[in-house]
């Protein structure tokens, strides 16, 4: 009889997580990272499209669930404003020499009504830094796309805002980082 027993409590089991299974993803084509701040002179930003990341996550019914792992990276040299000088301060800023990448790791997601929070560790100049932010999740086929923003200061990463013209335009301390990201299986 315990055979029969636990041969149902399997069965209800494995019917449970029907439609549930956790995929490979890679960085998908057309990523958009930017970097926003101001300054006494005038708005800048930064952006880049050369992106890598991977991932693992639980899709069920064909709808994203969670992520078990996340990273992306990309060369901090990879940022650009389209002006010449702004770029190489920034890169001074970053000490790209140093410090190549600019990372993220996921530690965490969780969904709140239709959308998610992702937590997870940020190195940006060689600092790393825990950092909370929402995350919109859209489906397309078997495509999910990340897209949010959140706001930070460059001294929270240990880096000084830059100056220029001997110290009459200071940058802001506050910058805003965006993305919108798109992940397809890993076949």
């Amino acid at each position: 009889m315990n055979f029969y027993r636990w041969l149902l409590v399997g069965a209800f089991g494995i019917i449970a997580n029907v439609g549930l299974a956790q995929t490979n993803f890679k960085m998908g084509p057309s990523p958009v990272l930017k970097i926003e701040g101001g300054s006494t002179l005038h708005d800048w930003h930064m952006e880049t499209s050369t992106v890598s990341g991977q991932g693992v996550f639980t899709v069920e019914n064909g709808k994203f669930v969670s992520a078990k792992e996340l990273q992306i990276s990309f060369l901090a040299e990879s940022l650009k404003s389209g002006t010449s000088g702004l770029d190489k301060n920034a890169y001074k800023a970053l000490d790209t020499k140093n410090n190549k990448e600019i990372k993220f790791s996921l530690k965490s997601i969780s969904k709140s009504g239709a959308n998610f929070t992702a937590s997870g560790d940020l190195t940006i100049a060689g600092v790393t830094k825990t950092v909370s932010f929402p995350v919109q999740v859209t489906t397309s086929g078997q495509n999910f796309t990340f897209k949010g923003d959140f706001d930070t200061k460059l001294t929270t990463f240990s880096i000084d805002p830059p100056t220029a013209l001997l110290g009459t335009v200071k940058t802001d301390d506050e910058i805003t980082l965006s993305f919108s990201t798109t992940f397809i299986p890993t076949l």
